[in-house]
């Protein structure tokens, strides 16, 4: 096994692309869970799989939606042949309508993929048309020198895919997010005798999810929530609030049956939760259910015929249960002894705003119920024992974990093994791995990052505003302002600001006391350095900071304006 995601190397490594040579180059998703973009080189041309986001928390202050840096490929755009979506979770084609302007390639989904992405660009208001090629479950497209087929698979969404990548050095099973549910609900099975086929045609190397490896056994099916789901809602006789993954169609589906056998009418609450209704109702799932309500509907209705299926399982502070639970939701409001039914599990990262708010609805004598306390949630990914049955068809030469971060993809690597794959290599964002013609091998590094959404424009996870935006919420920050002559004489006294540190009203005396610090420091420099603007500044700045230090533990972000009469 080849372990270790290595940094970044300084220069892009040559890359034999006129040759049968294949490459692979995931620039988002390996080291990590979220924020798929993953490349194959080939021929001379590109394709890529999946682009997706992650999103920001506490310590990505004012950033809520961040997504791979595509910096590498945007400068080989025009060898880019196209784009394979895998299924419509966000962490999979979430920043298509952010940086398909930087790419503009084909971009090929299934029809419900299709339908989720269309509305999400409606959304965005996208002043150009996306190129959206939809094809069919199980379809086989070529696209460049890739021979492409869809393997159904299956998740927590409808029309997961396996993406088989046929080329002249082997053939890749790119395994998307997947399961193995022997009752779905939404959709089909797994089409087990696709993978044993290709499996049977030789397979150069799977690129894999790791999300659960260290989870034993299996990951459980969607009929089994349905069923625990039925029996747990019937013992309640007040309003009942579900939380889930607004994209679990089938979870979606689950609870209007279930609200449907205990006379109860489901309102969706929230934006998501109807954009994927929209698109499954648009691509022939839901059918034969009653209509959903929407939250203004459902206060002409008692408090015991009513179900809420809600967004805002992680906590997300502008998402419909959060909203609820803070109480300033223009529709809902819950009273004591109502239930809120957690239908999901916890992402890793958000355990503190799903304490909170689960917190928020104790306080308002709501009982809480989880996936800890009741059979309420199943996973989409697999877990060990399905793994093992993954590579006991597919039967690849290397196997490269990807979708975790490094514990799971290392793991990951040594239960491959432990299967019989003869190689695994373990990856960070930014290598190169040839995977053949010849022994499979990392030959360098490329320039891989992130990118945020900051207000209405796109910058770097690196760049100095965030920096500077950290320091700030960590330390505070000050402004100084300086009135003196040309050769530096107080001609009034500075004036200094300080944010996020001192309360004025009990703390009066800090901004005298800063102001006294910076008129002494500059008075003491030589009549000649006091004519230079960017000494003067320093100097203030440097009091600044050792005042605020010695007083309160903390260096603030300081400017200092200087103005000279």
């Amino acid at each position: 096994m080849n372990a270790g995601l290595e940094a970044p190397a300084a220069a892009t490594p040559r890359l034999d692309m006129h040759g049968d040579e294949l490459y692979f180059v995931p620039l988002g998703g390996a080291g990590e869970i979220g924020m798929n973009l993953n490349l194959f080189g080939h021929r001379g041309k590109w394709l890529m799989v999946d682009l997706g986001v992650t999103f920001g928390n506490d310590s990505t202050p004012g950033i809520d939606v961040i997504m791979p840096d595509p910096a590498f490929i945007e400068e080989r755009k025009r060898d880019l042949v196209g784009l394979v979506l895998t299924h419509a979770h966000e962490d999979h084609l979430g920043a298509v309508q952010y940086l398909w302007p930087r790419l503009k390639c084909p971009v090929y989904a299934t029809p419900f993929t299709a339908a989720v992405l269309r509305a999400k660009l409606k959304d965005e208001g996208m002043s150009e048309p996306v190129d959206i090629r939809e094809v069919p479950l199980g379809a086989r497209f070529e696209i460049g020198p890739f021979a492409i087929e869809l393997i159904t698979l299956t998740h927590s969404i409808p029309e997961p895919n396996a993406v088989v990548i046929r080329t002249g050095a082997g053939i890749v099973l790119h395994t998307g997010d997947w399961k193995f549910d022997r009752s779905p609900l939404i959709g089909p099975v797994s089409d087990y005798e696709a993978l044993a086929r290709i499996g049977d045609e030789g397979v150069l190397a799977l690129v894999g999810d790791s999300t659960n490896v260290f989870v034993p056994g299996e990951s459980g099916s969607e009929a089994d929530v349905r069923d625990n789901l039925m029996e747990l809602v019937g013992k309640y006789r007040q309003r009942v609030v579900v939380a889930c993954f607004a994209s679990n169609v089938a979870r979606l589906e689950s609870v209007a049956k279930v609200a449907a056998k205990h006379g109860r009418h489901v309102a969706l609450v929230g934006r998501s939760l109807w954009r994927m209704h929209d698109a499954a109702k648009a691509t022939g799932y839901l059918k034969g259910l009653p209509e959903f309500l929407s939250d203004d509907e459902i206060g002409y209705l008692p408090r015991d015929r009513v179900l809420l299926l809600c967004t805002g399982s992680q906590g997300e502070p502008r998402a419909a249960l959060p909203r609820i639970a803070a109480g300033n939701h223009p529709e809902i409001v819950l009273e004591p002894g109502d239930t809120a039914l957690f239908s999901s599990r916890v992402i890793p990262g958000n355990e503190r705003a799903i304490a909170i708010l689960q917190n928020q609805l104790h306080a308002l004598g709501i009982e809480v119920v989880t996936a800890i306390e009741e059979p309420i949630h199943v996973s989409g990914h697999p877990a060990r024992d399905e793994l093992a049955r993954m590579y006991q068809l597919v039967r690849p030469r290397i196997a490269i974990p990807v979708h975790g971060e490094l514990r799971h993809l290392t793991e990951h690597a040594k239960l491959a093994e432990s299967c019989q794959v003869p190689q695994s290599i373990v990856v960070g964002n930014g290598a190169v791995i040839r995977l053949g013609p010849g022994p499979v091998s990392r030959i360098g590094e490329v320039a891989s990052g992130r990118l945020a959404i900051d207000g209405n424009r796109l910058i770097r996870m690196d760049h100095t505003v965030m920096r500077t935006r950290s320091r700030m919420v960590n330390n505070g920050a000050a402004v100084a302002t300086l009135v003196v002559d040309k050769d530096g004489r107080f001609k009034a006294d500075p004036q200094i600001t300080v944010h996020g540190l001192v309360d004025p009203a009990s703390e009066p005396n800090v901004a005298a006391e800063l102001a006294a610090t910076v008129r002494a420091a500059v008075e003491k420099l030589p009549t000649v350095t006091r004519r230079d603007d960017d000494q003067v500044k320093e100097a203030a700045r440097i009091a600044v900071r050792r005042h605020m230090n010695a007083s309160h533990g903390k260096k603030p972000v300081t400017d200092v304006h200087l103005i000279r009469v």
